[in-house]
């Protein structure tokens, strides 16, 4: 091989180790001959044990790449597929969609195949965003004015239960009741004003925030309010995230809600992380304007945990797991990430603790 052969070869492999989706090279005999660091990655096997190994070994039990990969090297077809395939390895589940393609020669000869995976993780959840997002905005205009109707009627209740004890005696064991219907009106007016807040759009004011204060300030706060609890709050932030464009408000809400409720899961004892970290996987393009990475914040406890079936319903507005909650916490924490073009997810198990993740975009 001359050395202009040789140089070419190392920048083709430079290429393929470069580019972002997975690629697997197999022989004419389905003889695993390159594999790119990104397929190592999904794959979860090192690319050199995987060299010289047959496809089906390493992807026994996996029947749709299989067989797609037989019919393109039986064929010479190009075949995708980007919603049926699902890797299991590890542990970890991860939806991909993949296509097969013939490797040719100049000369039009197949050689081989191409099996090219791309990780749709991500994907899924930025869809699942999507829906939610959708669903809140419905429920929104519903309960905007639902909330109007309710809070008339409801000030006419409380002023008349107002008037009724001062009218009584003081010794009156009636007071008891109408001490009862003040507090109820009371709690039902929380609950409409919270759904007005889920509903109605504001305009951000944004300004650029150090997140880090905003995250550091509640940590203080929530300190000062367990002190008598054995409860470790841990903070592990990022020192390279500058300020970012938010509104500081909206911020401090949003956050000050999610470190209570781990707070809350955790009881008198436990452990509480608040991690800051820039993503590298993820980015969001707005017309007009730059690509822009994200910043993560995770809160973490290692309380409880949350059953399956109650994570899909987590931000759906009404629904809590709290006694006395109002479920609205949630998905109002969803709403604000939402106008700040961000993603908010969930991750967790019974008995292994519960991690929230709120990600915004890292404009400065």
């Amino acid at each position: 091989m001359s050395d202009l052969q040789h140089q070419l070869k190392e920048y083709y492999a430079d290429v393929i180790d470069s580019v972002g989706d997975g690629v697997i090279v197999l022989d004419d005999r389905q003889l695993i001959t390159l594999m790119n660091p990104a397929a190592e990655e999904i794959v979860a096997v090192s690319r050199s044990l995987a060299r010289g190994q047959a496809f089906v070994a390493l992807f026994k039990g996996d029947d749709v790449l299989l067989e797609m990969v037989d019919k393109t090297s039986a064929t010479g077809m190009t075949i995708s597929d980007h919603e049926n395939i699902v890797l299991k390895r590890g542990g970890r589940i991860t939806p991909i969609s993949a296509t097969t393609a013939p490797l040719l020669l100049a000369s039009g000869e197949r050689i081989g195949t191409i099996l090219v995976l791309r990780d749709l993780t991500n994907i899924r959840e930025l869809e699942g965003a999507v829906r939610q997002a959708d669903r809140l905005s419905t429920l929104g205009t519903l309960a905007a004015g639902l909330a109007h109707e309710i809070k008339n009627p409801l000030g006419g209740i409380k002023g008349a239960a107002q008037l009724l004890q001062q009218e009584l005696p003081a010794a009156s064991e009636l007071q008891e009741y109408t001490e009862v219907m003040v507090r109820e009106v009371e709690r039902i007016n929380r609950i409409v004003e919270e759904l007005l807040n889920l509903a109605s759009p504001k305009k951000l004011q944004l300004a650029r925030v150090n997140l880090h204060q905003v995250l550091g300030d509640i940590i203080l706060l929530q300190k000062s309010a367990i002190a008598q609890k054995r409860i470790t709050i841990q903070q592990h932030f990022d020192p390279s995230i500058p300020p970012i464009l938010v509104d500081e408000a909206l911020m401090t809400q949003l956050f000050l809600n999610l470190i209570k409720n781990a707070v809350e899961a955790v009881g008198d004892s436990g452990l509480l992380k608040v991690t800051s970290r820039v993503l590298a996987d993820y980015s969001m393009t707005q017309k007009g304007e730059r690509t822009s990475r994200m910043v993560a914040v995770d809160i973490s406890d290692d309380g409880p945990g949350i059953k399956k079936d109650q994570l899909e319903q987590l931000f759906t507005p009404f629904f809590t797991t709290k006694t006395g909650g109002t479920g609205l916490g949630l998905a109002i924490c969803q709403k604000i990430v939402s106008e700040h073009r961000g993603m908010i997810k969930v991750d967790s198990e019974p008995a292994r603790g519960t991690t929230f993740t709120v990600m915004l975009p890292l404009i400065q």
